[in-house]
């Protein structure tokens, strides 16, 4: 099995609505926007489709600003922006921290947002997979982290959609029916291979931000193995408003531990009104190791994603309160954090 693409058709459509109109006219078919995780996937013989429909000539979706992203922004002039720097400096962050420097002049948006959920036992040449068994998500039916035919495993892997959710953004998606609008944080639900609530034949055209989320100190800290490239193998998403020293509003996201983000809002409820006191940090923290429940299908150990939630969620809620710098925070490195 070699790693060439397979044969394909090219579609370049030059609108959003003769996008819609050719995923109507070939519903076996894929987006590609950057193509840096749909193209590797073809060439592992992962789901590859006959026809591909580029959205590369579609100037209107790469517009950016703090109220409006495109889903054709690269990961890299999301990262530069210098306005969503100074507003929402959470998203140049995180996006600065996907991939590599090479990936994220490619990779786009819309990319990230509908990425492929990722798995040990899934993301495999084809050789691999034939001489262990093919999994539910791809040629097989029996999912192989917990087997059983019902669920598929598989995790989310993308990092934008977390911090995204804590803002409140909502994605628009486009359709033959027209147009709908869905919060980010209703967005993602379902197992592994379902994983969203997109319709057959809808394409992610942006993302949009309430104006009230410049008011929210907002952080992601990541887990990885490596910090210049690897996929994320826990994250830690929160965004908080203060009125004086009481917190007024609080979101708090756990990332690539399940096959959707987890949203844990309800942990931070009942300290709204209260200062938020390194106590109740702690106690938030400990309450979101409990909550999370990773299996085993990525590099890293279940057990040791699980704890890891705890000093991220500690570290990212006090940097939040005390105004400190964000960071993205620390990778794991020869078994140590």
């Amino acid at each position: 099995m070699s790693m060439l693409l397979p044969p394909f058709q090219l579609h370049e459509p030059a609108s959003v609505e003769d996008a819609v109109r050719l995923k109507r006219e070939h519903p076996d078919s894929d987006w590609v926007a950057g193509g840096t995780d749909l193209l590797p996937n073809y060439k592992w013989a992962l789901n590859a489709r006959p026809h591909v429909i580029s959205l590369a000539r579609i100037a209107s979706l790469r517009a950016i600003g703090p109220e409006r992203i495109g889903a054709l922004a690269t990961l890299r002039s999301i990262a530069e922006h210098a306005e969503l720097k100074a507003k929402l400096p959470v998203l140049p962050l995180t996006a600065g921290e996907i991939a590599s420097p090479l990936v994220r002049a490619s990779a786009t948006l819309g990319g990230n947002l509908m990425l492929e959920n990722r798995c040990f036992f899934f993301n495999q040449s084809w050789l691999w997979r034939e001489s262990k068994g093919f999994c539910k998500k791809a040629d097989g039916d029996v999912c192989l982290v917990v087997p059983q035919k019902e669920k598929c495993y598989a995790t989310f892997s993308a990092d934008l959609p977390a911090p995204l959710i804590a803002l409140g953004a909502s994605l628009v998606l486009a359709g033959a029916q027209g147009t709908r609008e869905v919060p980010v944080r209703n967005f993602y639900t379902g197992d592994g291979m379902e994983r969203n609530v997109r319709q057959p034949g809808e394409l992610l055209t942006e993302v949009r931000i309430p104006r009230s989320a410049q008011g929210l100190k907002a952080g992601y800290k990541k887990l990885r193995q490596r910090g210049s490239w690897d996929f994320p193998e826990m994250g830690m998403a929160a965004a908080l408003r203060f009125d004086g020293q009481r917190l007024a509003e609080g979101h708090l996201v756990a990332n690539a531990l399940e096959t959707t983000p987890v949203v844990l809002d309800r942990l931070l409820q009942p300290l709204l009104g209260q200062p938020l006191t390194d106590q109740a940090i702690a106690g938030v923290a400990k309450q979101v190791e409990d909550a999370v429940q990773p299996v085993k299908n990525t590099s890293l150990p279940p057990s040791y994603r699980k704890a890891m939630t705890r000093p991220f969620t500690k570290r990212l809620l006090t940097e939040l309160r005390d105004g400190a710098p964000l960071s993205a925070g620390p990778h794991h490195r020869n078994g140590h954090h």
